[in-house]
């Protein structure tokens, strides 16, 4: 097979395994997903659960709503859920069709049956592992590293399944990413077959623009998106496809971190990465009337951009993921706009020049406000580059080459920031 072939077929399998739907914030979703696995390999009704989950599962659930549950949070919340009325064939959308009589059935267990939470340390930053107990039996599902990734199985301590997925390499039971690299993305986004591509990221249009449109329609979180909208109108922000951007891409997490239902499509196991990597794009190819098939190419190479830039990072980190979409967002405006690689490459540095100290304290309400930050310095960071200006190497964490300079935000992400994530989590421990 011709090698840019192989390498296309490549970037299409980890673009379907990547840009999936979910219905909520993942890392609750992640929790109600394996409680539905475990209470499906239990095959009884369950008396007792006991979850075992990372400081960054914490950090992620501890706030945020769970679609569906009438306002209900926590991760209690979201594992009763997964044992009353999951069904971990649907991946993540394992609980989006829970009745209000399901949720009856949820809170009466909430407060009659024993739910017990264990923090545990563990090198996958993303871990949770469920035990479910009958009067007679036990199950227990392990997830690791991806919010689907089952990892072991037991049934009454004896082994279902085993599935190596080695600590340092969080894709492991995935395609390879070592493949993907921001010209590579570039050159096989200008040239693929659009067929190949169009079903999915139509796919992502409707859905993302659906819940953009009901954080700007409803009372939501802060609702920072229909803020700035109402703020177009009054005047006091300029009627421009940059406040528009920004307004669309966070009214959806508005919408996703308050609870609503309607489903997204995420990017690298975030459905707050996948808004930031397409509704920007999205908004600003509506606003100047550009052709579809060109959104859908730019959308390609943000999607993936983002892919490859999370993958240096890890799944859940205190570096904020939506800094790693706004970025490949950045380099998707340039890509609309036809411009060089050089361009598109800059776009991105300047991106992560800008906003790389942004932390991720946990999954809620002010992800959107960090969205539409990071929406503003994708304008900015392409405008820049389309007028030759650029960040130097050697301007503190940015290289003289694109690869390079995200092997840096790997560095700093991981290493880099281990200690303050960590403390976060402390931090919102004490604040419990």
């Amino acid at each position: 097979m011709d090698a840019m072939l192989d390498i296309e077929e490549k970037m299409l399998k980890i673009l379907d395994e990547e840009v999936i739907p979910a219905e909520g914030c993942t890392e609750p979703i992640a929790i109600a997903y394996t409680a539905a696995k475990a209470r499906e390999i239990l095959g009884e009704e369950v008396e007792r659960v006991v979850i075992h989950v990372s400081g960054n599962m914490i950090k992620n659930v501890k706030s945020v709503v769970v679609p569906n549950s009438g306002g209900m949070i926590g991760i209690q919340t979201s594992a009763v859920m997964g044992i009353i009325a999951g069904d971990s064939k649907k991946d993540l959308m394992v609980i989006s069709d829970i009745t209000a009589q399901e949720m009856e059935r949820v809170r009466d267990f909430l407060t009659t049956k024993t739910v017990e939470v264990q923090h545990v340390q563990s090198e996958a930053k993303l871990y949770v592992k469920i035990y479910v107990y009958s009067t007679k039996h036990s199950a227990s599902v392990e997830v690791k590293h991806i919010h689907t990734n089952v990892t072991q199985i037991l049934k009454d301590e004896r082994l279902i399944l085993e599935r190596p997925c080695n600590d340092a390499d969080f894709n492991s039971a995935f395609e390879d990413r070592s493949i993907l690299n921001i010209k590579a993305i570039y050159d096989i986004a200008h040239q693929i077959d659009i067929t190949k591509i169009r079903v999915l990221l139509e796919k992502v249009i409707t859905l993302n623009s659906k819940i953009a449109q009901e954080g700007l329609s409803g009372i939501y979180g802060v609702n920072v998106g229909k803020l700035i909208c109402d703020n177009i109108k009054k005047g006091i922000y300029g009627d421009d496809v940059r406040n528009r951007a920004a307004a669309f891409a966070s009214a959806g997490s508005d919408a996703r971190m308050s609870g609503c239902a309607l489903p997204v499509m995420t990017t690298s196991g975030s459905g707050n990465q996948g808004i930031t990597s397409s509704l920007a794009l999205i908004e600003y190819a509506n606003f100047l009337k550009l052709e579809r098939d060109k959104l859908i190419r730019a959308l390609f190479f943000s999607h993936l951009a983002t892919v490859h830039i999370k993958t240096n990072v890890g799944r859940l980190s205190a570096y904020c993921g939506v800094i790693c979409s706004a970025a490949a967002a950045s380099g998707g405006l340039a890509f609309l706009n036809d411009e060089s690689f050089e361009v598109v490459a800059h776009s991105i540095g300047n991106t992560l020049g800008d906003v790389s100290g942004i932390i991720c304290d946990g999954a809620k309400s002010s992800c959107a406000m960090k969205i539409a930050t990071t929406i503003y310095a994708a304008f900015d960071a392409y405008l820049l580059a389309s007028s030759g200006k650029y960040l130097q190497g050697g301007d503190g964490i940015i290289a003289h080459d694109i690869e390079q300079t995200l092997q840096h935000i790997g560095k700093l992400s991981q290493d880099g920031m281990y200690i303050t994530d960590k403390i976060i989590i402390d931090i919102m421990s004490e604040n419990h």
